[in-house]
């Protein structure tokens, strides 16, 4: 029979572990992972008329031009699109407007794994490795992450099935592997950005930070560790008691 600290524990890293799903997988599906706010995006795109945006959306569009275009026009990245905000009728005749919408192009599979350069829009400047692995594992990482929480509950199901709290050790380590996945996630991104803006200052009149979907990655890998944790002792310590108390039961 289980006991009530044990079930407790186990209740409570469940509990942690959905959240932690829950929180990476809308960091993963949502574009606000870094944020640009410029004083007059509508202003900026006035001056361009619809050139901006026909680059920005364009298949041949390099990492400089869209760059610029998030700088411009309030742009925001995430790990699977990249948007910015345009007015509604952004003609070259036309004045310019306050109504405004955000627009969003998503990176192809291809362009998660295109190398950097090291003069962004320069393919003739040679490859930037670092760039162009941290935007790799950026990419990989988070799905690492939650199949291997994913795998984590299988065995954890497993386990209840076959009534034995033991295998929730596995179930531990995989959500500690996770929490290190997302750590590394969290630390490439910031990386990769501190890189690209070196290569590309934004202009003094641009403010960039990390938004909310960021913050949901970072707030789910200290989830992912304490879940996994409470996994390991509850597993380790049931075990070592049912040990203790068959030895007394032989004696």
């Amino acid at each position: 029979m289980m006991d009530n600290r044990f079930a407790t524990a186990l209740v409570i890293a469940c509990v942690l572990s959905l959240i932690s799903t829950i929180y990476m997988a809308a960091s993963i599906g949502t574009d606000f992972w870094y944020e640009y706010h410029t004083l007059s995006p509508a202003e900026n795109v006035s001056e361009a008329g619809r050139s901006i945006w026909e680059e920005f959306v364009s298949k041949d569009a390099d990492e400089k031009t869209y760059t610029d275009a998030l700088f411009r026009c309030n742009g925001t990245v995430g790990l699977w699109r990249r948007c910015i905000t345009v007015p509604k009728n952004s003609h070259w005749y036309s004045p310019p407007e306050t109504d405004m919408t955000t627009n969003c192009i998503s990176f192809s599979l291809s362009d998660q794994f295109v190398e950097k350069y090291i003069e962004p829009g320069n393919h003739n400047s040679g490859t930037d490795l670092n760039r162009t692995y941290l935007w790799r594992l950026q990419f990989l990482l988070p799905f690492v992450s939650i199949g291997l929480m994913c795998f984590g509950a299988l065995i954890g199901l497993c386990a209840c099935a076959c009534r034995s709290l033991y295998p929730a050790i596995a179930t531990g380590v995989l959500h500690f592997l996770a929490g290190l996945c997302t750590l590394g996630l969290v630390g490439c991104y910031v990386a990769g950005i501190e890189l690209l803006h070196r290569k590309l200052p934004p202009p003094e009149d641009v403010r960039g930070e990390f938004g909310w979907s960021f913050c949901l990655a970072c707030v789910s890998a200290p989830l992912q560790f304490m879940a996994a944790a409470l996994f390991i002792w509850a597993a380790r310590t049931n075990r070592k008691e049912f040990t203790l108390l068959k030895a007394y039961r032989v004696a």
